[in-house]
């Protein structure tokens, strides 16, 4: 868990009707906060929960939201990496189980070297327990 502060905007950039940033606890806090029981409904959502994750440095809920077939044993944070903004560019449903999203994200690494990570991400829903809960599987370079 996160000692990051729980409110605020979340990192993800979600907007709501207004174009106002939507708050961490009504957005992507809420998948981080109470994983068990509070999955993301949908690909995009996982995803972005994901990006919010990186910022956050909860390497827990990356690899409890990583496919059992890709997963790494451990993550870890490159020291000094500040997370700049995230575009998703595109999403789709492949069919009910299965999706991609398309985004950038931003960075900053501690030398103040600025990248972006442009990916095509694959998503795949599986059940657990009486749930359904959606997993990052791998992505492609864009």
């Amino acid at each position: 868990m996160s000692t990051k502060p729980l409110s605020g905007p979340c990192p993800c950039g979600r907007t709501d009707q207004r174009a106002r940033p939507l708050q961490y606890a009504l957005c992507c806090g809420r998948y981080l906060e109470d994983f068990a029981g509070t999955p993301a409904p949908d690909a995009e959502s996982l995803m972005r929960s994901r990006y919010t994750a990186f910022v956050r440095e909860q390497a827990d809920y990356l690899l409890a939201t990583w496919h059992a077939s890709t997963r790494p044993a451990a993550l870890t944070f490159e020291p000094g990496t500040k997370w700049l903004g995230l575009d998703v560019r595109s999403r789709s449903v492949l069919d009910a189980d299965h999706a991609r999203v398309e985004f950038v994200a931003r960075q900053r690494d501690a030398s103040g070297t600025a990248s972006r990570l442009h990916e095509r991400s694959n998503f795949q829903r599986e059940p657990d327990g009486e749930l359904q809960r959606w997993y990052y599987v791998d992505g492609e370079a864009g």
